[in-house]
């Protein structure tokens, strides 16, 4: 498994270009405030570190639509980027952007740097100004709150392994 980043920049209001990469390549998204992107991600990726098998989210970039796919295997994380042509596209159309195969820790770190890096650079008030729409604190630190609760289990689970030998 390779190094992962998550970068959510804002352009233009109410527009945001989300970049995902690793050792392998990178893609681009676009999203639009008209509906709950970075909501939708960060609750997505959160599901996934409380144990999910399967979610997803997806962001309107008008008129194609974004969408991420997760998968969950253990510790494990298959995710995808797929960009179709609208909203009204089934799922298994569009073209795959990017695909990568990390730790549930790895991928929740780096959606917890990107929206911190907001946080820090910006500051909520213009975060808001600028994408229209409040900063996603109630999402972020859900996402984080699963994230020490995973920590404390594989802690928990990784002393009591070694406890029985």
């Amino acid at each position: 498994m390779s190094s992962l980043a998550i970068t959510w920049t804002l352009g233009s209001h109410g527009w945001a270009n989300v970049k995902v990469g690793d050792e392998y390549g990178e893609a681009e998204a676009i999203a639009s405030y008209i509906t709950d992107a970075p909501e939708e991600f960060l609750y997505a990726v959160a599901r996934l570190v409380l144990g999910d098998e399967d979610t997803r989210a997806e962001f309107e970039g008008e008129p194609q639509v974004y969408r991420w796919f997760f998968h969950r295997d253990g510790s494990a994380v298959d995710a995808r980027l797929v960009r179709a042509d609208d909203a009204q596209a089934p799922d298994s159309s569009g073209v795959v952007l990017w695909s990568g195969h990390h730790t549930v820790t790895a991928l929740a770190r780096s959606a917890i740097r990107a929206f911190d890096r907001i946080d820090y650079k910006q500051g909520v008030e213009a975060y808001e100004s600028q994408w229209g729409r409040p900063f996603p604190r109630t999402e972020l630190e859900a996402l984080r709150t699963a994230m020490r609760s995973h920590q404390r289990a594989t802690a928990t689970n990784g002393t009591a392994s070694q406890a029985g030998r």
